[in-house]
This record gives C-alpha cells, structure tokens and sequence, in this order.
C-alpha cells in the first residue's frame, strides 16, 4: 500500500471509529450490545474491510469494545437503571454543561481522596488501564469521552462507597464530553488543553498510587476546575481564546 493510501485508509478508519464511539456514548448503543458486523459496516460507511477492521482494532485498544471469536464484538462496560438520573447530552448547553462539572466537583473531590486513602492494588491496576485506553484513544485521535469516564468511574470504585459510583454510572459517559474541545478551539489550541488534560489525568493517577490523599483531592479538583475553564472558553470566539 503506498503512503497516500495507508494515510487515506487510516483518516477513514479513524472517522469510522468515532462515529462507532459516539453512537456507544450518546445512543443507540449500550453497554453489552453486539456492534453491527464487519459487512454491515462495510456497507453503511461505504469503505473496505480493511477500514472497518482498523477502525474496530482502535476501539478494541482504547478499552470501548471487546471481540468475542465466532460471535461478535461487543460494547464494553456495566450500564443500569438508577433512580438517581441527570439527563446530560454533549449538546447540553453552557450553563447546564458547567452545573453538572460543578455537580462532578463536589463529588469526585472526594471520591479521589478516599481512593488515595482505600485503594486496593487491583484498584490501581483498573485505573491504570482506564488511563491507558484514555491516552490510546487520545493518541488515535478518537473521541475520548467513553475511556475517559472510565477513568474516573474506576476512580470512583476505588473509594469503596457505594454511592460514588452509583452516582457517575446514573449520570453516564455523557457527563465527560470532550469532542467539542477540537471543534470550538481549533487545531492549535485543541494541542494545549489535550496536553493539559494528559497531564492532569497522570498526576490523579500518580496520587492516588502514592496514596497521597491531599494530593489526590488537590489534583481531581484542579483537573475538573480547569476542565470547566476550558468548557467555558470554548464558547468564545477563537481570536479571544489563551491557553
């Protein structure tokens, strides 16, 4: 395959994966649903087999889906019904965006300072590999949204306090949009606050495996303040937005 192609092949496999991701995150797919297969995506997107297999290849990686020999590839993760619910949608607007990262302050703050404290080291190793499947998705160009709320889901079961997590699950993957971030701030900008956000993300997982429960507190606090600050900022006209 000459350059031009293998470039084209993976540009079409990375828009078929995050369309793919956005219908697991926002809707019709559900956690523990069977994707269409290989033919029917071959056929709804108009591309080869190839794409379709890159495409499936990088959401297995970023921990979305899991293959199953002779059966399927599947929708990863545990979705239930909660009688606690806040409806969110990455086309929330503004105000309704930056109330749920205020809801999402006050508790994972908290969540993260009782991990530091009662972290077990299977605990560390399900956040580790929710951070992985993060920074693959990010590396991929792929909306982040689904291994990202992973992360901090881990985070919350990492408290051992049932509520935590009951509380992230009702609100769902929803609840960490980040696909705006590259369309509202553009290429250059987009680079910065990805940056950040890796960094931000390391430095909660670093805290919380040095058991450093201030640190902990400390650093999910910065990350979402900061992730409202971005949030808000996106809304700006691009000639007005700073790093």
């Amino acid at each position: 395959m000459q350059p031009i192609e293998r470039s084209r092949s993976r540009s079409l496999s990375v828009r078929v994966a995050d369309e793919l991701s956005k219908r697991m995150r926002i809707g019709p797919l559900q956690a523990g649903d069977r994707l269409p297969t290989e033919a029917e995506i071959v056929e709804e997107f108009g591309v080869s087999r190839t794409v379709v297999r890159e495409a499936l290849s990088k959401l297995q990686a970023a921990g979305m889906v899991r293959a199953r020999r002779g059966i399927g590839t599947f929708v990863v993760g545990a979705s239930r019904a909660k009688p606690f619910q806040v409806e969110s949608s990455p086309d929330d607007s503004l105000a309704e965006a930056l109330a749920l990262i205020e809801l999402r302050i006050g508790l994972e703050t908290e969540a993260a300072a009782l991990a530091a404290q009662r972290r077990t080291p299977g605990d560390l190793d399900a956040i580790q590999a929710a951070l992985n499947a993060f920074n693959v998705a990010m590396e991929q160009g792929m909306d982040t949204a689904l291994p990202d709320f992973q992360f901090h889901l881990e985070i919350a079961r990492a408290s051992h306090s049932p509520h935590f997590p009951a509380v992230l699950e009702a609100l769902g993957p929803a609840c960490v949009p980040t696909s705006f971030l590259e369309a509202a701030a553009g290429e250059e900008m987009s680079a910065i606050w990805t940056s950040h956000a890796r960094n931000e993300h390391r430095s909660i997982f670093e805290a919380i495996a040095q058991q450093d429960v201030d640190a902990a507190r400390a650093a999910m606090r910065t990350h979402l303040a900061n992730g409202r600050e971005r949030r808000r900022a996106s809304e700006l006209p691009r000639r007005d937005l700073r790093p």
